[in-house]
């Protein structure tokens, strides 16, 4: 292995691994910079703030992002295989954390978006060796997944029961009060649904007022659904995930192991 190759792949255990003290360090400075990074972006949103220190405050967004803009560069440089990186959720966040800071060249008001960066925070139950966390973590993944094609068709009988009904109601009020279009009942239909109830929109006729009560009704049992379905799915996952350890796969950057494992269970390759 050359020198270079060596360099490679010490930077590659510093930024991927946290089982080391340089990784942890490095991993740790990054949560602090990302905390700092959102603090920042909180206070040049309050006007007395930003009137006073608002260059100060600019000058330190700009030096975080280059920070972190370096880092997805390295992370990019040292991985095997950078489009797997490139494409996994944590290469999708840390790549979009920074782009929003360059767009408020071009677009007023995009820095906003940086706040996306508090998701990379997520890694902090990996860095602080909080294996019960990860275990927690992997088994609502895994019913997250299952349940995505049950709630999916869920969801499409929602959409249709909103249609309907704010078709009902449109026929039902008429022109009357604010329901002076069907996208308007349609609306009126999700707030009344979803038991939100703004009350901007409401019946007045008598029959308006009887299928904005079947409505009401509805509403308690479809929040009930989708509760259920992943309930059931998080509990048929605990039954089955193993607690994972924290060695990163450089060949497929999956995280999800066995304690012992020494090979990746997705791909083969040696863990780190």
């Amino acid at each position: 292995m050359d020198r270079t190759e060596t360099l490679k792949h010490r930077l590659y255990v510093i930024i991927f691994e946290a089982d080391t003290p340089a990784g942890k360090a490095f991993d740790v400075g990054l949560l602090i910079a990302i905390c700092i990074s959102v603090l920042t972006l909180m206070l040049e949103s309050v006007p007395e703030i930003a009137a006073e220190h608002g260059r100060a405050l600019r000058v330190a967004e700009w030096f975080m992002t280059a920070l972190f803009t370096v880092e997805y560069g390295l992370r990019v440089a040292t991985s095997p295989h950078p489009l797997r990186y490139a494409r996994s959720f944590f290469g999708v966040v840390d790549l979009i954390s920074i782009v929003p800071t360059y767009l408020s060249l071009f677009f007023t008001g995009t820095q906003v978006l940086t706040v996306v960066r508090s998701l990379r925070l997520l890694r902090v139950f990996r860095i602080l060796k909080l294996a019960q966390f990860v275990h927690e973590a992997h088994t609502l993944g895994i019913a997250l997944r299952r349940s995505f094609r049950k709630i999916t068709v869920f969801m499409g009988a929602v959409v249709t029961m909103i249609v309907i009904l704010g078709a009902v109601m449109y026929l039902v009020e008429g022109d009357r009060g604010s329901f002076s279009s069907m996208p308007k009942a349609m609306y009126w239909a999700i707030v009344t649904m979803t038991t939100v109830g703004y009350g901007d929109i409401v019946p007045t006729t008598p029959a308006g007022k009887f299928v904005a009560s079947v409505v009401m009704l509805l509403g308690y049992g479809i929040i009930a659904v989708p509760t259920g379905i992943v309930s059931a799915e998080i509990s048929a996952a605990r039954t089955q995930a193993a607690k994972p350890n924290r060695h990163h796969c450089p060949n497929c950057t999956s995280d999800d192991h066995d304690p012992d494992a020494q090979f990746c269970k997705l791909c083969a390759a040696r863990l780190t």
